[in-house]
């Protein structure tokens, strides 16, 4: 989706800092991709808690997520303005849930919950299309998330001798 640069001055705004993804959504190049960047460290600092605990911090900031984006949208003038990168945040929470430890299936994680976000493999797609609002922006990518935590899931399974 081509739009319209976010100016830097956007990051006065509150709002905008966290919906942007601390500045990572204002890049012209792979903003989504540079936002679940920014996902990354949030993990690293997370995955030790108990899965509960990850998974309730996952779910507040799920539902932060629908309250930021869809007035970052608002701010914006755009439905889903690419530099609103908080969704891809959540999303790869979303992806690394009971992920074992290691670079290794951060990387996977990473890998497959980019491929999932940009395939939108049905209803994905139909959700992102049809979903308005902050709920709209986030709910693809939350999808997206499960889609790639069922698949390093079935990774983690098969493929024993990554678990180091």
């Amino acid at each position: 989706m081509k739009a319209t640069p976010i100016p830097v001055s956007a990051m006065k705004d509150p709002v905008l800092v966290l919906a942007l993804g601390f500045g990572s959504g204002l890049s012209r190049f792979a903003p989504g991709t540079f936002g679940t960047l920014v996902a990354i460290p949030l993990f690293w600092f997370m995955q030790p808690l108990p899965v509960l605990y990850y998974s309730l911090i996952t779910l507040v900031l799920f539902a932060l997520g629908i309250v930021l984006c869809g007035v970052a949208a608002q701010r914006l003038g755009v439905h889903d303005h690419p530099g609103i990168v908080w969704d891809e945040i959540v999303g790869y929470l979303v992806t690394m849930v009971m992920a074992p430890t290691g670079l290794t299936w951060i990387i996977v994680g990473f890998i497959l919950f980019r491929l999932f976000d940009i395939w939108k493999p049905w209803p994905i797609g139909w959700l992102d299309a049809k979903v308005s609002g902050g709920l709209g922006i986030m709910v693809d990518d939350v999808l997206a998330g499960i889609y790639a935590a069922l698949v390093l899931q079935l990774l983690v399974f098969l493929l024993p001798t990554l678990n180091t």
